[in-house]
């Protein structure tokens, strides 16, 4: 009987085990997850970032942007979408979440999943979707998106003091992406994101005030004619291509024009200065070094199988 018990104990053990493998195996983010289930999912969303990058040209940067910093606080889990309410202030009136535009992009985006697909696709991953289909909007190269994120109830406007700030320098910035499970060599890889976008005056001011010596002086000249006193403006991050996903970011930032220090910065040792380098130098490297980059970024701490929810609104939870 003993015998049986402990037969009965080990085979009951394995189920367990196996039970939770393939849980494991299924809450993992996968190509196509919406295949089934959504099957016109990613074409909404595409359809609907272009037609609002149709009436904005310049806020499909604000769709990559959102995606970082949704990832870089909580991980990819549409908190950045959540609205603050009577008793919590929520990660999107954070100081540094007060510029980004297009949540009501969102809003619209979800609006037409839901009418095809109710309760189906997540806010994470529409933003995911959305961050690729504005990269290749600009000219990027198209990548494929694993799916099957699930969002998360939770937003505080504290948490999102772990963004990386326009003055933080290389350490920093390495120390930064290493505790979100990304290398030094994917910081400067998506670092390129700033190849399109603009960027407030007051974000790069204090490299005006002091003078800064690694700032190009004729390029500073004409910052300060975009920017003057008290006043908060926004310039191009790139002044001839803000909307073109190109590598020329990576040659303004070896010519001392990287907007913010924490541009210039990667080009503050040895290895990092080789990779701005080879960047710089070759369009199609970066193309596909920055979709791998992206990618890798966009699994960051993902609520997957029965974690979170799929909200019906990306503003509120369910």
């Amino acid at each position: 009987m003993a015998l049986a018990r402990g037969t009965m104990l080990a085979v009951f053990a394995m189920a367990v085990l196996w039970v939770s493998g393939v849980q494991r195996a299924d809450a993992q983010l996968r190509v196509g997850y919406y295949s089934d289930s959504c099957p016109r999912a990613e074409a909404i969303v595409k359809e609907e970032v272009e037609k609002a990058l149709k009436d904005d040209e310049g806020v499909g940067a604000d769709l990559l942007r959102m995606h970082f910093h949704d990832c870089f606080v909580r991980g990819c889990d549409g908190s950045i979408f959540l609205d603050s309410t009577n008793t919590s202030k929520a990660e999107k009136d954070a100081p540094i979440n007060l510029t980004l535009e297009g949540f009501e992009i969102i809003d619209d985006i979800k609006e037409k999943l839901e009418a095809a697909c109710k309760g189906v696709v997540s806010c994470a991953d529409l933003l995911a979707f959305a961050a690729r289909d504005a990269v290749v909007h600009y000219g990027g190269i198209h990548y494929k998106v694993p799916s099957g994120r699930r969002d998360s109830r939770i937003s505080i406007e504290s948490d999102a003091k772990v963004l990386p700030s326009p003055d933080f320098k290389l350490a920093r910035l390495t120390d930064l992406f290493i505790s979100k499970g990304l290398s030094q060599t994917d910081m400067v890889i998506l670092s390129g994101a700033h190849t399109v976008g603009i960027a407030h005056c007051d974000a790069f001011s204090d490299r005006l005030d002091s003078h800064d010596p690694t700032l190009d002086a004729k390029y500073a000249r004409a910052l300060r004619n975009q920017c003057p006193p008290l006043s908060n403006n926004t310039v191009p991050m790139d002044p001839k291509t803000p909307h073109k996903f190109d590598n020329r970011y990576y040659r303004l930032v070896l010519e001392n024009r990287g907007l913010f220090t924490s541009d210039h910065t990667l080009i503050s040792t040895q290895g990092t200065t080789t990779l701005v380098k080879r960047l710089g130098g070759n369009y199609k490297r970066f193309q596909r070094k920055f979709a791998q980059s992206i990618v890798k970024m966009g699994a960051i701490g993902v609520l997957t199988g029965y974690d979170g929810e799929v909200r019906s609104n990306c503003r509120v939870v369910n």
